[in-house]
């Protein structure tokens, strides 16, 4: 939940697009969109995603604490903490922004989301703004951990299968989905002739993500079927 703010000002910029700030503008009341904030946001959200992890994995290397880092604060995760918090209904869009769909991308929610924890830090100080991002970060961490899912999932499937079956596995763009502003590209991942798992994206290399992802799932299912051939 966002907290109350004692500058309601700051909230507003945070929340507002550049589209909207475009079409309110006046000379004499001219309306700030979230850029700025969405700069400091962002060193507040590696700032704090950092030493959270620091203190929270005392035994973890350099090398994973960065890659969790940066599976915490990836955009698409920023834009779902966005969704959890509800700000895609709180967002100040301009008519053209509104109309494509901009309530939905991933982009204009992760910049709000750096821009509200900003304006927080400004509003209350840096207690508040651990406050606000630090549950976040903890409901998703331990699955990141459990799961390897802070690891790059081509990369994990491509080590596994070239050692376990000597074959590489290849990515096939099988159909898409959608609205050009909101496509949804599907993906197959084949290994030899196998086809191993789908997933799905907003861009093909997602798609490609999600397929490797849900093939890992599937090791000794995989093994089966190949061996059955």
């Amino acid at each position: 939940m966002i907290p109350s703010f004692g500058n309601p000002a700051l909230l507003f910029t945070a929340l507002t697009h550049k589209s909207y700030a475009n079409e309110h503008s006046t000379k004499e009341t001219p309306v700030q969109n979230n850029e700025r904030l969405e700069f400091l946001g962002d060193a507040i959200v590696n700032f704090i995603a950092a030493e959270w992890l620091y203190q929270q994995f005392p035994t973890l290397g350099e090398g994973r604490l960065t890659s969790l880092r940066a599976a915490l604060i990836r955009a698409a995760t920023l834009a779902q903490f966005a969704h959890n918090i509800g700000l895609p209904s709180m967002l100040n869009l301009g008519k053209g922004e509104e109309d494509s769909g901009g309530r939905q991308r991933a982009n204009i929610l992760c910049d709000a989301f750096e821009a509200v924890l900003a304006a927080i830090y400004l509003d209350q100080g840096m207690a508040a703004a651990q406050a606000f991002f630090v549950p976040l970060l903890e409901a998703l961490a331990h699955t990141l951990l459990t799961e390897n899912l802070d690891r790059d999932a081509k990369t994990l499937l491509q080590e596994w299968s070239q050692s376990v079956l000597n074959v590489t596995p290849r990515y096939q763009l099988f159909g898409t989905e959608g609205p050009d502003h909101a496509k949804r590209f599907k993906v197959e991942v084949w290994l030899g002739e196998l086809m191993a798992a789908t997933g799905q994206g907003p861009s093909k290399q997602i798609a490609e993500q999600m397929a490797a992802r849900e093939a890992l799932k599937m090791q000794n299912a995989v093994v089966s079927r190949l061996h059955s051939k």
